[in-house]
C-alpha cells in the first residue's frame, strides 16, 4: 500500500519534475564534445597533518555525477593538477539504491546523508517511507553549526536529502517547508520560487526572517554576511552554468565556513557541485569539464580551512556517475579533453571517494554508499 501511495505521489508531481529536470536534453553539437583548455588555475599543496584521530568539523562534498572519467577530465584540463590531488586517502563507493542497480540522486543522497539505502525518488525516508535522521539533523542535535550549499536549487534531490523527509523528490514546496523544521545555520542555492511562489500561498522567506535568518538573493550581498543565520536563494530555480555563476560555489563555501567555524563545538556542511551531472546527461564534455573545475576550486577553499585548523575532515564523493563518460582524447599540455558517452542517464559504476584530515583513513577501499553515511554519522554522534 505504501509503495502504491509513493507511485501516486510521484505521478502527481510529474509536471513540476519536468520544469526542474529540463537539463537532461542530450547535446547534438559535436563542438561541445571537446573541451579546448579555456580555464587554468594554480593549485596549492596542503599537508594532511591532523591534530587528533576524530574530527571536530566535517565538510562533505558531493560532485553529482562525478565518476573517475569526470575527475580525470578535470585533471587533464588543468594540466595534470587539481586540488583533489591533495587527497591521499582514496576509495570507491558502490552506488546502488534499494530498488535499482542504477540509483537516482534522491536515493543516492539519502544513503549518503542517513546511512540507509532507499528507493529511487525518496528523500530522507527508507523503503517504507519512514523518516530517518540525517547527519545534518544529528549534528544540530549535538550542538554543531550546520550548512548546505548547492549549485542547483537547494530543494533539488541531493541537498534535499540532507534536510527533508518526503516520499518523492518532486515535492519541491514540501521540501522547502522542511527547512523550517530545522535550525540549519546557513544554506545557499537556487530554488527561491519554492519558498515564495507556492500553492499554499505562504511566503517561507518571511517565516525564515521571523526565525532570525537574513534572507538574500544577490551573491555580492550574501558574501558580506559574517555571522548569524543566513539564507542565500540565488536563483528562481536552478543556478546558471559555471561560466555564468561568477565563482558562486567558491564564494558560498568561503562565506559559509567563515560563519560556521565560529561555533566552538564544531560544524557540519554539505557542499554540492550539482551540474557535473547535468553535463553528463547532456553528453557535453565542455559542460562536464567546466563544472568539474568549478567544483575543484571549491575543494581548494575547503582545504584552506581544513589544513589550517587540523581538526576538519573533508570527504568527497559522488552519488553516482552520469553518462558513462569515456575519455577518447586529451592533452595535458594544452588542457584539451575529448569525451564520449554511452547515453544520457546514470550508470551503475563505482565512483571515487577522497578524504583528508582526521579520520580520513576510514574512507579507503570499496564501500557501499550507505557506509559512507554511517561512518560520518558515527564521527558526529561520538564526538570527542
Amino acid at each position: 500500500m505504501k509503495r502504491l501511495l509513493t507511485l501516486v505521489i510521484a505521478l502527481a508531481f510529474t509536471g513540476s519534475l519536468f520544469a526542474q529536470e529540463n537539463y537532461k536534453t542530450v547535446t547534438k553539437e559535436d563542438s561541445l564534445k571537446i573541451y579546448h583548455g579555456n580555464i587554468s588555475y594554480p593549485v596549492k599543496n596542503y599537508v594532511d597533518a591532523p591534530k587528533s584521530k576524530r574530527p571536530k568539523n566535517i565538510i562533505f562534498m558531493i560532485g553529482d555525477g562525478m565518476g573517475t572519467a569526470q575527475f580525470y577530465a578535470g585533471l587533464t584540463a588543468n594540466h595534470g593538477n587539481l586540488f583533489l590531488n591533495n587527497f591521499k586517502h582514496v576509495g570507491f563507493s558502490r552506488t546502488q539504491s534499494a530498488n535499482n542497480y542504477i540509483t537516482d540522486s534522491a536515493a543516492g543522497g539519502t544513503a549518503l546523508s542517513s546511512g540507509y539505502r532507499t528507493y529511487n525518488g525518496a528523500i530522507g525516508v527508507d523503503t517504507d517511507t519512514v523518516a530517518h535522521s540525517t547527519m545534518l539533523e544529528i549534528a544540530e542535535e549535538k550542538g554543531l553549526a550546520t550548512g548546505l550549499i548547492s549549485t542547483s536549487a537547494i530543494t533539488h534531490a541531493t541537498p534535499a536529502s540532507f534536510i527533508a523527509h518526503q516520499p518523492s523528490r518532486n515535492m519541491y514546496e514540501e521540501i522547502a517547508g522542511d527547512f523550517l523544521n530545522t535550525d540549519i545555520d546557513v544554506f545557499i542555492g537556487g530554488g527561491y520560487k519554492h519558498f515564495t511562489e507556492r500553492k499554499d500561498g505562504r511566503d517561507l522567506t518571511a517565516d525564515l526572517k521571523m526565525k532570525g535568518y537574513v534572507v538574500l538573493q544577490d551573491m555580492k550581498e550574501i558574501e558580506k554576511v559574517k555571522s548569524g543565520k543566513l539564507v542565500g536563494l540565488t536563483a528562481e530555480e536552478h543556478n546558471p552554468v559555471a561560466s555564468e555563476r561568477n565563482n558562486m560555489l567558491v564564494r558560498s563555501t568561503e562565506t559559509a565556513l567563515n560563519i560556521l567555524q565560529q561555533n566552538k563545538k564544531g560544524y557540519f556542511i554539505m557542499i554540492e557541485g550539482s551540474q557535473i551531472d547535468w553535463g553528463g546527461h547532456q553528453n557535453n564534455t565542455n559542460y562536464v569539464v567546466e563544472e568539474m573545475l568549478d567544483f575543484d576550486q571549491a575543494i581548494g577553499k575547503a582545504l584552506e580551512f581544513a589544513a589550517k585548523d587540523g581538526e576538519t575532515l573533508i570527504v568527497i564523493t559522488a552519488d553516482h556517475e552520469t553518462g558513462g563518460m569515456a575519455l577518447t582524447g586529451g592533452n595535458m599540455k594544452t588542457g584539451m579533453v575529448q569525451g564520449s558517452f554511452i547515453y544520457g542517464h546514470h550508470t551503475g559504476v563505482m565512483v571515487p571517494v577522497f578524504a583528508f584530515g582526521p579520520g580520513a583513513d576510514q574512507f579507503t577501499g570499496i564501500m557501499k554508499n550507505e557506509d559512507i553515511g554511517k561512518k560520518l554519522i558515527s564521527f558526529i554522534t561520538n564526538k570527542k
